[in-house]
């Protein structure tokens, strides 16, 4: 077996301690690992193979969705994958033409792609019993997701490490929440994936995800902690110290209060506010 380089150690440490801390991976898991052909997946999907051996308590299938985009070529994956001899599937579905059927040209491609992806993989986990799905977002995804949800959903939400579906039939798993993209570049360099080029959304420069990233970026130059905070506060959250009236009780804190006194009637602010609204 080849020695370990320095980054993919570094990658296998940090993968194997995301992977215990969320109890993403089990004795007896059959776990799919979605190889889309990037570097992202192609690094997830070596890494738990290199674990896998080092344990081998769980089972380790990769399935990739060929869209049908235009320059699609898939020879060299499949060599890959049988040179690490790692079982596989190809499956070939056609939603490249809905797509483009469905956006107008020159929007962004992403929010559909991504469901109708994501419909046909729940799918074929389901139908051939594979328990985990294992996707390769990694720390710089999570949180360029927390900083788009803010700015432009109004939202405060990520990609959480280990997900229970609506329909409570899968989990996905992520078990490169805690690596960076900078080691996964090298990392993929190192290994000579063959990667394959998303055609589909890359020529759309002015994607949202990619101002954002560029943003995080500029902040890490003047301080390298602001992506490692980021990343903490997503684990640190402190519900007293928002907004959410879902979360924290605002109206009844006077209740909670450990001192004697009568409390007052409520005004009618509400009321107020709305005759002042503009």
């Amino acid at each position: 077996m080849a020695k370990e380089s320095k980054v993919e150690k570094k990658l296998l440490h940090y993968t194997g301690k995301a992977i215990a801390d969320y109890k993403m991976i089990q004795s007896g898991d059959r776990v799919m690992v979605c190889l889309s052909g990037g570097k992202d997946s192609y690094t997830l999907l070596r890494l738990l193979t290199l674990l896998r051996r080092r344990y081998n308590k769980f089972e380790i299938f990769a399935f990739t969705l060929d869209q049908s985009h235009p320059g699609w070529s898939d020879a060299k994956m499949r060599q890959w994958l049988e040179d690490n001899k790692i079982s596989y599937e190809i499956l070939t579905e056609d939603t490249y033409s809905i797509v483009k059927e469905k956006i107008p040209e020159g929007n962004t491609y992403c929010s559909l792609c991504s469901r109708l992806r994501r419909g046909i993989i729940y799918s074929y986990a389901e139908k051939h019993g594979f328990n985990k799905i294992a996707l390769g977002h990694h720390r710089d995804d999570l949180i360029t997701t927390f900083l788009m949800s803010a700015f432009y959903s109004g939202e405060i939400r990520s990609m959480p490490p280990k997900l229970l579906s609506d329909n409570k039939r899968h989990i996905v798993i992520r078990p490169l929440v805690y690596c960076q993209e900078t080691d996964i570049i090298e990392y993929a360099n190192e290994q000579r994936f063959p990667i394959i080029p998303c055609n589909l959304c890359g020529s759309q420069e002015n994607l949202m995800r990619q101002k954002v990233k560029l943003l995080i970026q500029q902040l890490a130059k003047e301080n390298p902690k602001v992506p490692s905070n980021m990343l903490h506060a997503l684990s640190s959250v402190r519900l007293s110290q928002l907004m959410d009236k879902k979360h924290w009780d605002f109206r009844n804190l006077e209740n909670q209060r450990e001192m004697t006194g009568e409390i007052g009637a409520e005004l009618p602010f509400d009321v107020i506010a709305s005759e002042l609204a503009f």
